[in-house]
């Protein structure tokens, strides 16, 4: 029977550095709706047999994402690595946009509020589209799963 989703999510303690209580409640919430609701299917694990569900460890090591992918029981079943120069724009962009945002739910009006998330949502797409064009081949999975997976691949570029 094949189950191809996430059914658990770690990031590298050791790589995230600094959080503060928004990075950390937007954290949790897509982790938590990243399990709810989620596509994820590794090409080589599948086609070694394993129909999943999967469990997933991400991290940063020597400036490239690492995916380790396992299966239920926690079983290595394969770690990829992606380069993060193409998205070190995003990333910046998105953390740019979530401040103001941030400063802007405490201070500003409902329409600055809304002109900002919709700047934010908008920069957080193109990132998701970059993330999928780079799993292409590697890991098939939906819009909304991989847009909570760049939310996470985030925090782990916080710095203090």
């Amino acid at each position: 029977m094949s189950d191809p989703r996430i059914t658990d999510i770690t990031l590298d303690e050791a790589t995230i550095t600094w959080r503060n209580p928004d990075i950390e409640q937007e954290r949790r919430v897509a982790i938590f709706d990243l399990i709810e609701e989620n596509s994820f299917k590794p090409l080589r694990s599948w086609e070694a047999g394993h129909r999943g569900p999967y469990k997933l460890a991400l991290s940063v090591v020597d400036g490239r994402l690492s995916i380790s992918v396992k299966d239920e029981e926690g079983g290595e079943l394969e770690t990829l690595l992606l380069g993060l120069a193409r998205f070190r724009r995003p990333i910046r962009e998105y953390f740019a946009i979530c401040d103001s945002y941030y400063q802007a739910i405490r201070k500003a009006t409902a329409s600055e509020i809304e002109t900002i998330d919709m700047a934010r949502r908008g920069i957080h797409n193109r990132a998701t589209e970059l993330l999928m064009e780079r799993l292409e081949g590697k890991i098939e999975t939906d819009f909304a799963t991989a847009r909570r997976l760049f939310t996470l691949i985030c925090v782990l570029h916080i710095r203090g």
